[in-house]
């Protein structure tokens, strides 16, 4: 089937669409049985005592509960925890997957300094005494020196006791640059922050929700908690609700969603304004919240019925006028209705023109701290740790501008900015720094233009990760301090992404470390000791789990009998007392609001570049800081890996104008660079468009996962969101060749 741009763009398909598809379609090909096959390190314990220990998995955002089956201290089995408020039960197939992370290769198996050039594979092992000697010695160095700012530390995380020691140690220090990896949840904090003046979590209520508008979030793609997104959907339709998914290609969520509408990429916020023209047009809005709790609100009514007509956001979007004042008339009609943002997996940001729409959306149809609507959930607090006392060189060093920009005009309101960090220091921008912490993170594989993030490694003269595994960053680091997996290791996991309660996991050791590896938060508070006071009187704990146990002493019984802490009777606050903006009300027209339809920018020239390449998010492959174990590896379909070789998705209508058929071999080049890449025509994408899977092409851990593929973020770069500063890229320009 052949489907025009016209035609496609109109295209909406029904929930019985889904049905066409398997629901888990393992890669069968390359090897008869992926049940038997075993891999050359994989554990065969023997016969023993069975036990079961749980915890929390932290392979990705969600939080899920686990419990571990155990013979004789060996884990064999990961499940998910019954009853656990994120995952009851049910697991993804990362999480199933962990112990494949435990046992496999990949593992840094105990302190290693670099041997040769960086990159070069050449290392050393070396006690963990020796490691933090040279750590201390460097960081004492740094100070003595006038120069704490210096320091920065990156860390895959924000939330829990892991990144605020090391935001306690980089204050103690004396350097303001702790950088952390964005993600959707920042935008929607952005959004919040400037919509309804709280410093706060979005929390989804889904199992209230009888009607969920996706913009491009990858519902049953692995956004939030996966696991927690197909319960709740399960339970929409069971309760005879309703979603709708909008995004231009035909993903997993979309097959399964009671209605799709394509729309063109980037064009989502016009949509959501669009949407509300129709709901204020007809009146359909909630009249006691627009009009006692809506700031700006008429300023908000002359933009949308100006510039949002369903006429003008037809052209826009290429959906047709009629389906958009139908989806504005359903949405609003619904007793509970919720609407969501953030693409993909939601590993990313994005623009916040889009979010503030979206938000104002919920807003229009009363869905603010309502019950099936999007809830503010309080941040986790300072764990009553007193704030760490400074010497005139911290004091100094904390007084200089951050590397990134955050926290200052324009970007007041932005905890962090990585991918203006990375540009900043490759650029030479600024002051040079002397080291660098890498912490749960990957950011050689998971930035934006990576061969940016190498360029401002190879100015920074000591680079340490904390990494568990030998990947990407940590092969391109000077030391190697390795961290346990989380089956060996306490943490907590507070607020989960798009949890609607306040609520913390405890991540608890369910067996012994296999290695020489130590915990971060040890690694840590043992290294303020060896750099001495004043930075070692701001951690008096005699190791981490000593100072987890006092950052929840109310919440720690429950935390240990339970593997998780929540409240149970928490509400959000009500409308009188939800909004903390200077006019005490929802501000419509937040700061930054960009007023007329402003396209998201996307790089490269169109008419060398004819094609938009957009990233998508699957299941079967993990895009964060943890790469594919072997066994979801094998689940990914031919159709996405052959063997190594990388197929994106074509429309056949684009295919026949480029000339390329089924499995085609073609060279695809974006303003940032180009692959060798195979062509699968696909139906379900639009035509100008090339899909391609993230998290492939990697350089790093083991012949199960290096060298398969391209990653797609060596092909997009970022691009600045004006108003948050963070990565707003969702594609660039790309043009396809023979190879």
């Amino acid at each position: 089937m052949k489907v025009g741009r016209r035609s496609f763009l109109s295209f909406i398909i029904g929930g019985a669409a889904g049905t066409a598809l398997s629901p888990l379609p393992w890669k069968l090909t390359d090897d008869l049985s992926i049940w038997t096959q075993m891999w050359p390190w994989t554990p065969v314990p023997k016969d023993g005592a069975v036990s079961y220990a749980g915890s929390t998995c932290t392979l990705c955002p969600a939080g899920c509960g686990i419990n571990v089956r155990m013979v004789d201290r060996r884990a064999v089995k990961i499940e998910g925890m019954e009853g656990h408020p994120i995952n009851d039960g049910g697991i993804c197939i990362l999480g199933l997957s962990g112990l494949q992370l435990l046992y496999g290769p990949t593992r840094v198996k105990s302190p290693m300094k670099r041997a040769g050039n960086r990159g070069s594979g050449r290392w050393v092992s070396i006690s963990w005494e020796e490691a933090l000697e040279e750590v201390a010695g460097k960081l004492t160095e740094i100070r003595a020196q006038g120069r704490p700012e210096a320091l920065a530390v990156f860390s895959g995380k924000r939330r829990g006791t892991v990144p605020a020691l090391l935001s306690r140690f980089m204050t103690a220090f004396g350097s303001p640059n702790f950088v952390t990896a964005a993600s959707t949840q920042d935008s929607y904090e952005l959004a919040l922050h400037r919509m309804q003046g709280v410093q706060a979590a979005a929390g989804l209520d889904l199992a209230n929700t009888d009607f969920l508008l996706s913009f491009g979030s990858g519902i049953l793609d692995g956004w939030g908690s996966p696991v927690r997104m197909f319960k709740a959907h399960s339970a929409l339709k069971d309760g005879g609700g309703k979603l709708v998914q909008i995004e231009p290609r035909l993903s997993n969520t979309a097959a399964k969603a009671d209605q799709w509408i394509s729309i063109q990429p980037g064009t989502e916020a016009a949509l959501a304004f669009g949407l509300a023209h129709v709901i204020i047009l007809e009146k359909r809005y909630r009249t006691q919240f627009v009009s006692e709790y809506g700031g700006e609100f008429e300023e908000f009514r002359q933009m949308v019925m100006a510039d949002y007509t369903p006429d003008k956001v037809a052209k826009i979007t290429g959906i047709d006028p009629k389906t958009i004042v139908t989806l504005a008339r359903e949405f609003s009609r619904s007793s509970a209705p919720l609407a969501v943002c953030g693409k993909g997996g939601g590993d990313t940001p994005g623009s916040m023109n889009e979010f503030f729409a979206v938000h104002a959306l919920n807003a229009l149809v009363g869905g603010i701290n309502r019950p099936g609507g999007i809830w503010a959930v309080p941040e986790p607090g300072d764990f009553g740790w007193p704030d760490p006392e400074m010497d005139e060189t911290a004091a100094r060093g904390m007084q200089q501008d951050r590397l990134d920009g955050a926290g200052a005009p324009p970007y007041v309101a932005t905890a962090a900015l990585p991918n203006r960090f990375f540009e900043a220091v490759a650029g030479g921008k600024g002051y040079p720094l002397d080291a660098l912490f890498v912490v749960e993170s990957n950011p050689c594989f998971t930035e934006p233009d990576p061969e940016t993030v190498k360029a401002a490694f190879s100015k920074i003269p000591f680079v340490v990760s904390f990494s568990s595994f030998m990947d990407e960053t940590a092969q391109n680091a000077d030391l190697i301090l390795p961290n346990h997996v989380y089956l060996e290791r306490y943490e907590d996991v507070p607020n989960p992404a798009g949890f609607n309660r306040p609520f913390v996991g405890l991540v608890q050791p369910v067996v012994d470390p296999q290695f020489n590896t130590r915990n971060v938060g040890d690694a840590v508070i043992a290294l303020a000791q060896g750099v001495g006071d004043p930075v070692a009187s701001a951690f008096g704990w005699d190791g981490y789990e000593a100072c987890l146990e006092e950052a929840y002493p109310d919440q720690w019984d429950s935390l240990t009998s339970e593997g998780y802490w929540m409240a149970e009777d928490f509400d959000p606050a009500p409308w009188p007392e939800a909004f903390e903006t200077a006019s005490g009300k929802f501000e419509f027209v937040p700061e930054g609001l960009q007023r007329g339809y402003v396209p998201a920018e996307i790089a490269g020239e169109k008419g060398g570049f004819p094609l938009v390449l957009t990233p998508y998010d699957t299941m079967r492959i993990s895009s964060g800081y943890v790469g594919n174990p072997p066994f979801m590896t094998k689940t990914v379909p031919a159709e996405v890996l052959k063997g190594k070789e990388l197929l994106v998705e074509l429309n056949p209508q684009t295919a026949d104008q480029l000339g390329f058929s089924e499995g085609g071999r073609a060279v695809l080049t974006t303003p940032t660079g180009a692959a060798n890449v195979r062509v699968h025509l696909y139906d379900g994408i639009m035509p100008g468009l090339v899909a391609m899977a993230r998290g492939l092409g990697h350089t790093a851990y083991d012949k199960y996962l290096a060298d398969k593929g391209t990653n797609v973020n060596r092909l997009i770069g970022p691009t600045a969101d004006p108003v948050s500063g963070l990565n707003a890229a969702w594609g660039i320009r790309a043009k396809l060749t023979r190879a």
